[in-house]
């Protein structure tokens, strides 16, 4: 068996391990870039660690870093807040709010779980409480969250973006950002109409909230929480804290986007101004970095960098082209994508499968831009899976209902995404060959 077969059978032993142990996949992929790295392609440690992706490793700290000192501060529970105001209470809108705060979140630089984790609890109460489906609002939260999730300044946009640059392909980054902008905004509505939300016209938080005053006290003389689930005399307050961080929030958007400064450095160096200035809310940021994402996505590329020192993706590439189909094989990648997605991690597929298909995206048959933004849509719409982290945080979030009908309801909703999604974003965005 060639060295470059065995490195792919490794990398599926990695998949199949951390899908069914539970185990992370960058350590998993750490100890297989030693293993292969030593045993199979004769490389020394400064050869392994040559493929260690130092530059996404201070993006994924530093972002996350921050939101979490926004977090920490209750800046995020004033966004819903706010959010829920200016909708005035229409609660047919609420899940397009929902929608839209996970996608702020993970636009500014949330992680997805991240944003789901914060915003699925309110969304999925507020759903019970007022009789919207749960998958509805589960949908709008996971797809909202991918619908920001590649922004130039964001998690996913950051790795993929990364990823190109590395692997010198032609990249957009405005291409891939509106592509699962849009590919998720449709398929939202596509949720909204066919799960009711058209019934939800008509009624308002005012009337059904009617025993309650405005303050969030129930008239009986209990306690409640304000109209999302959030205590609103506290999410209402826009303390000094929070207008910092706000600042910070708007000042990451302009550094990156205005002044071409470095996504990860710019928020390492917010979040360390706002920590000087509130230390005990930031102390506890530092333990809610996102630790897991930032294993995975290192041990996942650190492996890659072993398939390319020994020439495993060029291996791999050439045989996707010997296909002799250059479409057909477009497409099954995608499929690829999304299948493994809907059971393992969305990032450590985009860090992987990305590089495999360098040299087939090297023979101009295919558009590197239109392919690269599908191949990012197909491994992450998926991801409203209950096996997928988003669909088992909005599993768990979801109260008062029967977990094995909702469970259910997820699995087969993922799969039609899984069956749908990456036909059509082959369509779409390979077919006609852009870049």
């Amino acid at each position: 068996m060639s060295a470059e077969l065995i490195s792919i059978l490794v990398l599926v032993v990695v998949f199949v391990i951390a899908t069914t142990r539970s185990i992370n996949m960058g350590a998993l992929a750490f100890a297989a870039a030693f293993g292969v790295g030593e045993l199979v392609a004769d490389l020394d440690a400064d050869g392994i660690f040559a493929g260690f992706p130092g530059d996404l490793f201070v993006v994924l700290v530093g972002v996350t870093y921050l939101f979490a000192i926004a977090r920490a501060n209750g800046t995020t529970d004033w966004l819903v807040y706010a959010a829920i105001r200016l909708v005035r209470g229409r609660i047919a809108l609420i899940p397009w709010v929902m929608f839209a705060i996970t996608g702020a979140l993970t636009a500014i630089g949330a992680v997805s779980p991240a944003a789901v984790a914060i915003v699925a609890p309110i969304a999925l109460s507020f759903a019970a409480r007022y009789g919207i489906s749960p998958l509805l609002m589960g949908a709008l939260v996971v797809h909202g969250a991918q619908a920001g999730g590649f922004s130039p300044i964001s998690i996913y946009g950051s790795i993929v973006n990364g990823v190109v640059e590395r692997e010198n392909l032609p990249g957009n980054e405005l291409v891939l950002f509106f592509a699962s902008l849009v590919v998720n905004l449709i398929i939202a509505a596509i949720v909204f109409v066919l799960f009711g939300g058209l019934k939800l016209r008509g009624r308002d938080l005012e009337t059904e909230g009617a025993g309650r005053d405005k303050n969030g006290q129930d008239k009986s003389g209990q306690d409640k929480s304000g109209d999302a689930g959030v205590p609103a005399a506290d999410a209402a307050r826009l303390t000094p804290a929070r207008i910092a961080t706000l600042t910070a929030l708007a000042a990451l958007v302009v550094a990156v986007l205005v002044l071409d400064l470095d996504a990860g450095l710019s928020a390492i160096t917010l979040a360390v101004i706002l920590s000087a200035f509130w230390p005990d809310a930031s102390r506890k940021a530092v333990g809610e970095v996102a630790w897991p994402t930032v294993l995975l996505i290192c041990g996942v590329l650190t492996y890659v960098g072993v398939l390319e020192e020994m020439g495993t993706i060029e291996y791999a590439g050439n045989a996707v082209g010997d296909i002799g189909v250059p479409l057909l094989a477009a497409v099954l990648l995608c499929y690829i994508a999304a299948i493994i997605s809907a059971f393992a991690s969305s990032v450590g597929i985009m860090g992987a499968l990305i590089p495999l298909a360098v040299p087939f995206l090297a023979q101009g048959e295919i558009g590197a831009v239109g392919m690269i933004a599908a191949l990012a849509v197909s491994a992450t719409v998926v991801d409203v899976s209950p096996f997928s982290t988003n669909g088992a945080l909005v599993l768990a979030a979801a109260p008062d209902v029967d977990r094995e009908r909702f469970f259910r309801q997820l699995m087969v909703y993922g799969g039609i995404v899984v069956a749908a999604v990456p036909a059509a974003v082959w369509l779409v965005l390979v077919v006609p060959g852009f870049g």
